[in-house]
């Protein structure tokens, strides 16, 4: 890696080298094995006339004595007056270096890193929380990352039915739609405390600032899992239902930084104890994952710079090394 040439991955070459099963086996590793993950970076851009905007810098690095030494820094914008624009809020790339010599190797789609990592992550926990035998996938939105929850999961587990459940039904029915015609057998949910009591895995992927998921509805052994919710106003599930569960996290800042856990915890309803650990602790067994059938698991993601970085690498591995 000390002479390497700098690559762009375009998107298409970026999705196409991240397959869910590889991906997931490469997370276990990377969130067993840990990295150097410095605090991501928030800054604020002041705009007239629309709401503020975002910069979010998440760097990740190897530890100095892993065999091999990478860096990589993804840079996301958030533009909420992109909706007016027609336009997607969120634009993200990544940036992968040699962390050996701190030259550029390549320059990838974020968007595609981010999002194929966020549901693998998701997928990794289920492979410690939910039940080996569930068969049932409730999916709670229907945008761009919802629409890749189920095929991750289906890496995992046995999944044989995808309920999906919008606040737009009209969004959800083209999702339904997608879905089988990828061979992924879908239905549409139109009564979702219905659905939540027929899943054996509810996963939620919305921009929620309110509940939509109740714990009352929950039936035991069920495997909750929040990938929406990203800030502390946001919510996707009640206090019931965290209170219930035995509670899991992808890092320590989702105790900060989801309102799912913010707020609980900030009304004195759960202590910080109530989460048992990090996907770390579950990938490395320092933390047991589901112990019993019949118990309620629950897992909330904020995103993580190391798998990020494991994405990455990933793709640089399989695609750019082969170039040179």
């Amino acid at each position: 890696m000390t002479d390497a040439e700098f690559r762009f991955v375009d998107t298409e070459t970026t999705a196409a080298n991240l397959p869910y099963g590889a991906l997931i086996d490469a997370l276990e590793a990377g969130f067993s094995q840990g990295c150097v993950l410095p605090v991501r970076h928030h800054h604020y851009i002041e705009k007239t006339g629309e709401p503020n905007a975002t910069l979010l810098l998440m760097p990740a690095w190897s530890k100095p004595d892993d065999a091999s030494q990478f860096l990589g820094v993804k840079l996301v914008t958030i533009v909420p007056g992109n909706t007016a624009r027609g336009l997607s809020g969120l634009t993200s790339t990544y940036m992968l270096y040699s962390a050996e010599t701190g030259q550029q190797l390549a320059l990838m789609d974020g968007n595609v890193i981010t999002s194929r990592r966020t549901v693998a992550t998701s997928a990794l926990a289920a492979r410690f929380l939910a039940r080996k035998d569930a068969r049932t996938l409730l999916v709670i939105g229907a945008g761009r990352v919802a629409s890749l929850i189920p095929e991750a999961y289906l890496a995992v587990r046995p999944i044989e039915k995808v309920l999906v459940w919008d606040i737009s039904t009209e969004s959800a029915d083209r999702l339904v739609r997608s879905l089988n015609e990828r061979n992924i057998a879908s239905e549409l949910a139109t009564d979702l405390e219905h659905a939540v009591d027929a899943s054996d895995i509810i996963s939620a992927a919305t921009l929620a600032t309110s509940p939509i998921i109740k714990g009352t509805w929950i039936r035991k052994g069920t495997h909750v899992d929040l990938i929406g919710g990203f800030t502390p106003k946001m919510r996707e599930a009640d206090d019931a239902a965290l209170a219930l569960a035995r509670a899991f996290v992808d890092t320590k800042e989702a105790l900060h930084e989801a309102g799912d856990l913010v707020q609980p915890i900030e009304s004195g309803l759960v202590a910080e104890g109530h989460v048992l650990g990090t996907l770390s602790d579950l990938a490395s067994g320092r933390v047991n994952g589901r112990i019993t059938s019949d118990e309620i698991t629950y897992f909330k993601a904020v995103g993580s710079g190391l798998a990020d970085l494991v994405a990455a690498r990933m793709v640089y591995e399989q695609v750019c090394v082969k170039w040179q």
